[in-house]
């Protein structure tokens, strides 16, 4: 069983408050990911979060094959750093812990994700040729949206994206 983790990283010059507003809001995550994977909330996002809120999504990830996906966020420590774990979805595991943290001028974003894919072998296999570059692809397009929303960090090179 293999279990792979991606982590992200991003100073934005913001706030710890405007961070929070902006990434702990469910409706937000349409605007940071790719137009491509048909990303729509149909269910769940009507409430500030909460541990304990269900999410409802669909996605299209893959060549048009149209999925759902359900997460809850399972933690929350406000301003701080929440996680939503899925409950039902394309990953056998997908658990997203999302950090914010002060810093000289802003805020460092800190997204660390560990994941499992479905169907043994052959999700393994397919993890360097299609999931990997899908998942890099997809925080490379959140990068770019958010300094186009927020602005360049003093130093933008502490940006990164890093996988295990």
């Amino acid at each position: 069983m293999k279990i792979y983790t991606l982590k992200a990283k991003q100073k934005l010059p913001i706030s710890v408050q405007e961070a929070w507003d902006f990434l702990s809001d469910p409706e937000n995550l349409k605007i940071i990911t790719p137009d491509y994977m048909g990303f729509q909330i149909i269910g769940g996002a009507d409430r500030t979060m909460y541990p304990g809120q269900i999410i409802q999504y669909t996605v299209t990830p893959i060549a048009g094959l149209k999925t759902t996906w359900v997460t809850e966020i399972t933690h929350m420590d406000n301003q701080n750093y929440f996680v939503d774990e899925q409950r039902f979805g394309p990953y056998a595991l997908w658990h997203h812990k999302h950090f914010i943290k002060e810093v000289s001028g802003g805020v460092e974003m800190e997204d660390i994700i560990d994941y499992k894919l479905p169907f043994g072998i052959l999700g393994q296999l397919a993890h360097p040729i299609l999931v990997k570059p899908k998942l890099k692809d997809i925080f490379e397009y959140r990068r770019e949206i958010l300094t186009s929303l927020f602005g360049v960090y003093k130093d933008s090179t502490q940006s990164q994206i890093i996988f295990n």
